[in-house]
């Protein structure tokens, strides 16, 4: 069995010649990719409503069409440093399911780049190591050209490595 067969279950098959397409940003000056059928949108950085006692790395809610959307910095999710906001700073909007229902988050990026389809043939499994990115909520790594992108999970970020721990949250400051 080839590298590519192995990993077609991991990438799905949406296009013709097992490839998946991921929105690819940039995070703390590396590639990061989501796959293009989460995502719901893509908008510049404004201000958020905070709430308290919430992890660092849950910024606030935002008004979206009347949706409260919880935003999450990446950075600070997965230590890797804070970053002034500026004209690039964008908020990666996704939908993912969740237990009870479907849920919307935004993600606080540096930068997007552009959308990649990533081919089977492109794949490669995450290697077993400790990182500042948790590896249990990676896909893989994606090669583009001669850039490695990691691709995330999101759907196992959003429920196991977000809303985890805002559900947690407020238990940890009442004790």
């Amino acid at each position: 069995m080839t590298d590519a067969q192995t990993h077609q279950g991991a990438l799905g098959d949406p296009l013709a010649g097992g490839g998946t397409q991921y929105l690819t940003f940039v995070l703390n000056s590396e590639y990061y990719g989501i796959e293009i059928l989460k995502v719901q949108g893509v908008q510049g950085w404004q201000r958020v409503t905070q709430v308290p006692n919430m992890p660092a790395f849950l910024l606030g809610v935002i008004n979206m069409r009347g949706d409260v959307v919880p935003i999450v910095d990446l950075r600070l999710r997965f230590s890797l440093g804070s970053a002034e906001f500026n004209e690039h700073t964008v908020v990666v909007i996704v939908r993912v399911e969740c237990a009870d229902h479907p849920r919307t988050v935004g993600l606080v990026v540096d930068a997007v780049s552009e959308v990649h389809t990533i081919h089977n043939i492109d794949f490669r499994k995450t290697p077993d190591m400790s990182s500042g990115v948790g590896s249990e909520y990676l896909k893989g790594l994606g090669m583009v050209g001669d850039r490695m992108v990691i691709l995330f999970d999101i759907e196992r970020l959003v429920n196991g490595g977000v809303l985890a721990q805002v559900m947690q949250a407020p238990r940890d400051a009442a004790a």
